[in-house]
């Protein structure tokens, strides 16, 4: 057994008075030396409160590693970390080392408790965030494992999954050569990517099958009837989601991927309010995540809505692995789906060389080669000049005539400064070149260019395909409010009024964001849609 030392068990110095909040909230035990409170993998698990005795924080065995005492918390501390909020399994386990007196906190009481005590709430969430982010850079981050090659889409699938959900895990990427020693392991090229699930291997894995055995999907005999369901984590879903819980609706977001959307991944956004030095994607996402977490959203991702149906109470979304989830009210938010260039050999190269999002995670599979931007909107620019900064030479592909036309003029700016971006206007991208990897492509007006790279931000078509019962413009965006058309209306008749704003075509239904005619496809606006469709929910069940 080893034993290591982590910020994980620093708990915050409460005073008497907010421990005796605390721990009034919480049904006592006594436990004996070496007695478990939780153990990795129970999926319904609670705080524990330590009034005396001890408790060791354990990383268990596994086959190749022996077991590891992450940290131990001592009398007013508590055993917990994020999991306990957004209904993830238990990844490490609790036992105590001296027996004593304990306190059992629910994961009902712990979130009533953020809500109802602002000064006890914000230093309990402060203190889970903090851990697992200590947890994410510590021997903890073993329990999840990914292995696959450095090259593969479905390996960046996984990891992008983690990231976006701020899950303790590891990730190991194995250059092409040494993927055949994986045979010595038992495993073949076809299984990858792996998954060590507390030690136990998951082959070809998926996000998807990550999550349910994380306890992140959804599980309809976990509650009844939610009031509200958002389809979609993008910036309207989460504004969504985090207004509608935080004013009392049982909240539950679903996301196809991971929260974010196509703001995850933006590296840097400089005009959305309040961040005058600019906030990444992620960042703004992450916080958002967390803010809905502590409001008592039940985050399922991935999870990917396939149909909508009215019913007599509400709405039934159908999900794609055969389950559905019935509410009185939804809201889409479903976004848009990436645009691709219709080039040969465009589908090989995606699983390695080409990127609809330009973060930290796609800079490494990069790091530092020359590379090309498509697009002529504001996504494009920030990508450039996020990959010119890091290192890479940048060919930025425009199809107009004018780098203006449709970029913000800070960003044109930068981009005419940069010796690093060579722009290309009135081009288009017509070639990819390579053997097993991406080596060059061919640019009508110049030729062929260098590039291990292709950034593709070309736009996105609405994610209204599932939406077969729902009034939709030519092009697939959701008619909502007085923009609903008049053969739509006539369901209107039954319920006595006209759609409230936001509103779709079938009553208690709403829209926001990019999947929405006539929205702004912005972040600021998406975040102000989402927060707005709230008040027209409560309106529509208040009828």
């Amino acid at each position: 057994m080893d034993t290591t030392t982590s910020p994980v068990g620093v708990a915050p110095a409460l005073t008497d008075d907010q421990w005796t909040r605390l721990a009034a909230r919480a049904a006592p035990f006594e436990v004996a030396e070496g007695d478990y409170v939780f153990r990795a993998g129970d999926r319904d698990y609670s705080m524990i409160l330590v009034e005396s005795g001890e408790l060791e924080i354990v990383r268990d065995a596994m086959s190749w590693v022996d077991e590891v005492v992450i940290t131990v918390a001592g009398p007013r501390s508590f055993a917990g970390e994020l999991g306990l909020l957004n209904g993830q399994r238990a990844f490490l386990s609790a036992r105590a080392s001296r027996a004593g007196r304990m306190r059992r906190l629910s994961r009902v009481d712990l979130r009533r408790l953020l809500s109802d005590d602002d000064e006890l709430g914000d230093l309990i969430l402060h203190a889970l965030w903090e851990r697992r982010e200590s947890l994410r850079r510590g021997p903890a981050a073993m329990t999840l494992k990914f292995v696959g090659s450095e090259t593969s889409a479905d390996f960046l699938a996984l990891r992008r999954f983690a990231e976006r959900l701020d899950l303790v895990h590891a990730a190991i990427a194995l250059p092409p050569g040494e993927a055949l020693d994986l045979r010595a392991h038992n495993f073949s090229l076809d299984e990858l990517p792996v998954a060590f699930i507390q030690g136990e291997p998951l082959v070809r894995a998926t996000p998807g099958l990550v999550a349910e055995r994380l306890g992140l999907s959804y599980e309809p005999t976990q509650s009844e009837a939610a009031d509200v369901v958002v389809v979609g984590g993008g910036p309207a879903g989460l504004a969504a989601a985090i207004y509608a819980a935080s004013e009392g609706l049982s909240t539950v977001l679903l996301e196809s991927v991971a929260p974010g959307g196509q703001a995850a991944a933006t590296s840097r956004i400089e005009n959305f309010l309040g961040f005058p030095f600019g906030v990444s994607g992620g960042d703004l996402i992450g916080q958002a995540s967390l803010q809905a977490i502590k409001f008592g959203v039940r985050v399922c991702a991935p999870c990917e809505a396939v149909g909508l149906t009215p019913t007599a109470t509400g709405v039934r979304v159908a999900l794609a692995d055969g389950r559905a989830i019935d509410a009185r009210a939804a809201i889409v938010t479903s976004g848009a789906a990436y645009r691709r260039l219709h080039l040969d050999r465009w589908e090989d190269f995606e699983r390695s060389a080409i990127h609809y999002a330009a973060t930290p995670l796609e800079l490494r599979q990069v790091a530092g080669s020359p590379v090309v931007v498509v697009g002529g909107a504001n996504s494009a620019g920030q990508a450039a000049l996020y990959l010119a900064s890091s290192g890479c030479p940048v060919h930025l592909v425009v199809r107009g005539d004018d780098l203006g036309a449709r970029m913000s003029s800070y960003l044109v700016d930068r981009i005419a400064e940069d010796p690093r971006i060579q722009v290309h206007t009135r081009s288009h991208l017509v070639g990819l070149e390579g053997g097993d990897a991406l080596e060059a492509v061919r640019i009508d007006t110049v030729g062929e260019v260098p590039a291990r790279g292709v950034f593709c931000f070309i736009g996105a078509d609405p994610a209204t395909s599932w939406l077969t019962r729902i009034d939709r413009d030519e092009a697939g965006f959701i008619r909502t409010g007085t923009d609903v058309t008049a053969p739509s209306r006539r369901v209107w008749s039954a319920v006595a009024r006209e759609p409230l704003p936001f509103e779709t075509s079938i009553p208690r239904v709403f829209a926001a964001g990019d999947v929405r005619r006539g929205s702004m496809k912005r972040v600021a606006a998406a975040v102000g849609e989402g927060s707005s469709a709230v008040a027209s929910v409560h309106q529509a069940l208040a009828g």
